[in-house]
This record gives structure tokens, sequence and C-alpha cells, in this order.
């Protein structure tokens, strides 16, 4: 799936996601915060402009979210700006239900926020033998590299795939190969290797 695909999930398909920004007393705080718009530029929410959630908003430009249905999950950590009643009416149009919280001219109180430049991963876990991840990104950011990567003095032992619990190492190559997209981040491979050739990044 591409990085709309993503988007188009996190918004039409999970919709409510948990959003955490830094409190006045200095500690991570969580809301759960809908996400009402996708395009191609990135996702949009909305809040109310007396709470305490949009100062933090304006104070940091910045959040991390995370949403998961259904065992799939998408989380993401960026830059955000406000774009005030901009996209405002298209909100609440694709958002009918947002008019029953802030009938009429009410919705006056609202502000939008734009999620735009930002990384992330989706990860599946619908399948519990055949685990999926991919990475996102919204903007100008490149993709980090994450995960475990086998080195060259890889002597072909097979003892990592032996413990890897995806089975996700290709052992008919040396060095060997692991698939970043099954790979489960557990380490046990790097654990096992007798060449300590497996190296952990990002």
């Amino acid at each position: 799936m591409t990085n709309l695909d993503y988007l188009k999930m996190l918004v039409e398909d999970i919709h409510s996601t948990t959003i955490a920004t830094i409190g006045a007393d200095g500690h991570p705080q969580t809301r759960t915060i809908d996400m009402m718009l996708w395009d191609e530029k990135g996702v949009y929410f909305l809040t109310a402009k007396g709470k305490a959630f949009y100062t933090q908003l304006m104070e940091q430009k910045y959040i991390a979210l995370s949403a998961t249905k259904d065992k799939k999950s998408v989380s993401l950590r960026g830059k955000i700006q406000n774009i005030g009643s901009e996209k405002l009416d298209e909100i609440f149009e694709k958002n009918p239900y947002m008019q029953k919280i802030y009938p009429d001219n009410t919705r006056t109180a609202l502000e939008v926020f734009w999620l735009h430049e930002a990384s992330g991963e989706y990860f599946d876990i619908s399948d519990p033998a055949h685990v999926t991840r991919d990475s996102i990104v919204i903007g100008q950011l490149e993709t980090g590299v994450s995960g475990y990567f086998v080195g060259d003095k890889c002597i072909g032992c097979k003892l990592c795939y032996s413990v890897c619990p995806q089975k996700c190492i290709d052992i008919s190559v040396k060095p060997v190969v692991i698939d970043q997209k099954r790979c489960l981040h557990c380490g046990r491979c790097a654990e096992i290797c007798p060449k300590q050739t497996i190296e952990k990044r990002g």
C-alpha cells in the first residue's frame, strides 16, 4: 500500500486516534481525537480554542498519534500547523455527527490543525503468523531506516532463522536477508548470531 492508502485508512476506517502532547506539568498527556480529513498533503483534525489541548498544539506544534482497529495500527509523529477555519465546512460535511456536537454557528469555536510533516509506521497483526509492517511518510521527510540488518560477516549458519518468531529471514542467500516488512524487531537474531554481524538501526 502507499502513504495515501494509509492516510485514508487512518481517517476513514480507524478515525479515532490517541494524540500525545506535553502537559503543563511537563509530562505526556493523551486525548482521543478524530481524524477528519486526508489528502495528498496530510491529515486534518480540529479542537475548540478554549481547550488546554488547543494551547498545547499552538505552543508545541508537534504531536504523536496512534490508532488501532481490528489488529491494524497506524502511528505517526510530526509537525502540525493551525489553518484556522480552512476546511472546517468540508470537515462538517464529511463528518455529519459534528453538526450535532457543534450545531449552527457554534462551530466558530473550532479551529483546524494540519499534520503536514510526519513519519511513522503501519503495523498489522491480523494474521499473527504473518505480520506486516511498513513505513509512512507525510511531507518532505525521508523514510527512516530502522530494524535489524545482517552484515557481510554472516557465515550462513541459519541460527537466526531458528529463533525468528516470524521466520522472515531468507536463508537461501549469504549474507542472509531479513524481510523488514515482516520483522517484529524482537532482536533474537542479533542475540544468537555467533559473528555478531546483525545490527539494529534506527
